[in-house]
């Protein structure tokens, strides 16, 4: 007991370290020279994951609770930390598209879902691969759950004190916005701790996991390239003024089209831990290649953000080595 005690621990600190890397650092936000603002992110990135996680393990929601709750995590820290989805000015988001009901509308649209996976279910998955004897229990207990919950709200006040009053000072969001999003809160909290997805009842053989991981990455780099503005763009896709709403819409239809052959791919036996890993790398791979596109300002900043990809490639093919040597069971990466 006191050993997995123990891992489980060691496991939860991992989730906390390896979130931030995932959802910025991997993208070039920030750059090499400026890791040091990661300290500012592990409290509301680690501890806000790890509290996803306990809190999923514990409903039995699986990936539909994961990715609910990752969603909620993306509004709080977008919406009510940062409260980037309604600044008029914070990132230039306010000209990206119309501003609809107060909210910059292409950047909740990129922002909530890309929390929900890389903030969220990919970090989830690379820890239950490294953990695999965990995979199907809470890592922490309750004290620990509690503990994460206090050092998420303290990491989201950490921010508004700390990146806001230094990139957007001064702004505060109108209350009708702070409500609206705190009931989005509660809602996919709500909806995340109890909606119990049924198997999908037409599955169909999944691909090589070779297929999983491009299809990972095309979906990752169309969806980015899709909503946010790079190349010297000011609106997504190089659009200008109504036109936005094509690629908009085109990002909607990508995430939903790959939600639905996910689910298909996934809902048999034959998905394995091979195959979530490979969508993983292939997500981020294209995720840290848009970021050599998009984030990266200077020739120093792109050999650092390349090496970056390269280090984590590397890991991640430490890890695919310890999937086929049968060192993680067949199902981890597919159902939670």
């Amino acid at each position: 007991m006191t050993a997995n005690r123990t891992r489980g621990r060691l496991a939860a600190l991992l989730l906390a370290v390896v979130t931030p890397l995932v959802a910025e650092f991997t993208l070039g936000n920030p750059p090499l020279r400026m890791a040091w603002i990661l300290l500012l992110w592990i409290p509301i990135y680690g501890a806000g994951t790890v509290l996803i996680r306990e809190l999923v393990r514990r409903a039995g929601t699986g990936w539909t609770g994961v990715l609910l709750l990752g969603a909620a995590y993306g509004i709080v820290e977008e919406g009510l930390a940062l409260q980037a989805l309604s600044s008029p000015t914070m990132y230039g988001a306010a000209g990206w598209a119309p501003r609809i009901l107060g909210l910059n509308s292409a950047y909740a649209e990129l922002q909530i879902p890309y929390h929900a996976v890389f903030s969220a279910v990919i970090p989830i998955l690379l820890t239950d691969l490294v953990f695999p004897s965990l995979r199907d229990r809470p890592y922490l207990g309750r004290l620990g759950v509690w503990s994460a919950g206090v050092v998420f709200v303290l990491g989201a006040l950490l921010l508004r004190v700390t990146v806001v009053t230094s990139i957007d000072p001064g702004y505060q969001a109108p209350t009708a916005v702070l409500v609206g999003c705190a009931v989005a809160v509660a809602l996919l909290t709500f909806a995340g701790l109890r909606l119990r997805l049924p198997r999908s009842a037409s599955s169909v053989e999944p691909p090589r996991p070779v297929v999983a991981g491009v299809l990972g990455g095309v979906v990752v780099f169309g969806y980015l390239a899709l909503l946010f503005p790079f190349g010297g763009a000011t609106q997504p896709f190089f659009t200008h003024g109504g036109w936005v709403v094509v690629p908009m819409v085109a990002a909607a239809v990508l995430a939903v089209g790959a939600g639905w052959t996910l689910r298909r791919w996934t809902a048999g036996d034959p998905w394995t831990a091979g195959h979530g890993l490979a969508l993983a790398t292939g997500a981020l791979v294209a995720h840290t290649a848009f970021g050599l596109v998009s984030n990266a300002d200077t020739t120093t900043d792109r050999l650092s953000l390349a090496a970056v990809g390269v280090v984590m490639v590397a890991l991640l093919a430490l890890l695919g080595r310890r999937v086929k040597t049968g060192g993680v069971p067949s199902g981890v990466g597919g159902s939670l």
